[in-house]
């Protein structure tokens, strides 16, 4: 099951992972396309390139229509795609001034608990985004300059959400189990070598 788990968290990390470099190659492209269209616009250009300048910018050089929406979509989608794999491998930060000192049956039960809350709160956002989504579709709202469905962008955090909510339960299932058994199934931080 660990295995299957893992191998889920891995590949949804692996999306969120392209998802995220397309964005960035998005980004650049805007703010390049954004800086080019200024200096073609600009008053060297104007005056002694106009007809050169002019062409270039009838071809469209300027920044991405739309960026910032695909941006907001693509970030809130990768957000949620890369939090199963911290959550499995227990790559969430942590300060352990206290715990380091606590006992191995202590700290199985405050990672118990941790997980269990952060579970319950991966299942509330899941519950609130799964509204949202509903919100979204029944109104029909679009975004403004590409004006594609805003709950376009609901649906695949909605997906991502959802795995990151199985795998939460999943690992605060095991962290009951080893608090129950006394045994350590998950090892902390397992995701930096593997």
């Amino acid at each position: 099951m660990h295995a299957v788990m893992l191998r889920l968290a891995r590949i949804l990390a692996i999306f969120g992972g392209v998802v995220l470099s397309a964005l960035i190659l998005l980004t650049c492209a805007s703010v390049i396309g954004r800086e080019i269209n200024a200096t073609l616009n600009g008053e060297f250009f104007q005056q002694r390139l106009p007809g050169f300048a002019n062409w270039l910018l009838n071809l469209g050089v300027g920044p991405v229509n739309g960026d910032f929406e695909l941006v907001e979509t693509g970030v809130a989608f990768a957000i949620f795609a890369f939090l199963p794999l911290c959550q499995i491998t227990a790559g969430h930060a942590t300060v352990d001034i206290f715990t380091s000192k606590m006992s191995a049956g202590a700290n199985r039960l405050l990672r118990a608990i941790a997980d269990i809350l952060f579970a319950a709160v991966l299942v509330l956002i899941l519950w609130r985004l799964f509204e949202g989504t509903i919100s979204k579709y029944s109104s029909g709202e679009t975004t403004f300059l590409l004006q594609f469905p805003v709950w376009w962008g609901y649906v695949v955090s909605l997906f991502a959400a959802s795995v990151g909510a199985l795998i939460g339960i999943y690992v605060a299932c095991v962290r009951v189990l080893e608090f129950s058994t006394a045994s350590t199934l998950l090892i902390e931080g397992e995701g930096s070598d593997n």
